[in-house]
């Protein structure tokens, strides 16, 4: 049986260490009989921007490991931002919670970015914090009616062809981003303050592979 892309959503509100992975129960986000190179199933693709519909496909990270996904189309318009929206309704009430995703910068001349997007009520409304391989950078953005604003960030090593954790915690109005494990910058901001759903994101024609991708409940407070 091919190996099942997840992502892991935790059913009960956990107090998740700084060093410590985000942890939950598996969701598949692709069925079985999914191939590789196929629309993964269970995640819908959205665009923010310009540029042509995005592209998700189910691909295998390297030999022998467990397969990932990514946006392939490869479109080389500057403001184009594909998304790929976790299906189910449970996602649509998630407002406080840690998230986190592994990732490699594989290819694009463009940009080299990849991301998670949370509070999603639709591709025009969401938070997303982003790591990119060109700029050796992570930034977090508010993405109000398509304008994307960027309200925090930092300059850090994000090697190319090269696995790496970022990780977001969403408590109201403060906002915790991780990268590789260690805590990276802290901010807040009150423009986005209802739940809403999860997803992957990506950036013009960058090539990024997503693998394991965890979402928990978190306490606020």
């Amino acid at each position: 049986m091919q190996k099942t892309l997840v992502l892991v959503l935790g059913l009960a509100a956990l107090a998740v260490p700084t060093q410590q992975a985000v942890a939950g129960e598996t969701i598949a986000l692709s069925s079985d009989w999914n191939q590789i190179g196929e629309q993964p199933d269970r995640c819908a693709p959205g665009l923010t921007g310009r540029g042509v519909p995005p592209k998700w496909a189910i691909v295998k990270t390297q030999p022998g490991a467990k397969l990932g996904i990514a946006e392939t189309s490869a479109d080389t318009t500057d403001y184009r931002f594909p998304m790929c929206i976790i299906d189910g309704a449970a996602f649509a009430s998630l407002g406080n919670l840690d998230v986190s995703v592994r990732f490699r910068a594989v290819a694009g001349k463009v940009d080299q970015a990849g991301g998670i997007a949370i509070r999603v009520k639709d591709p025009l409304n969401y938070y997303v914090v982003r790591a990119n391989a060109l700029e050796d950078n992570v930034r977090l953005y508010a993405v109000i009616d398509g304008d994307r604003k960027q309200f925090a960030g930092t300059n850090v090593k994000v090697a190319a062809q090269q696995w790496h954790t970022l990780r977001l915690r969403a408590l109201g109005d403060r906002f915790t981003v991780f990268f590789d494990g260690a805590q990276l910058f802290e901010a807040s901001d009150k423009r986005i303050p209802a739940p809403g759903g999860v997803a992957l994101w990506s950036k013009a024609d960058s090539v990024v592979y997503f693998d394991d991708y965890r979402a928990t409940p978190a306490p606020h407070g």
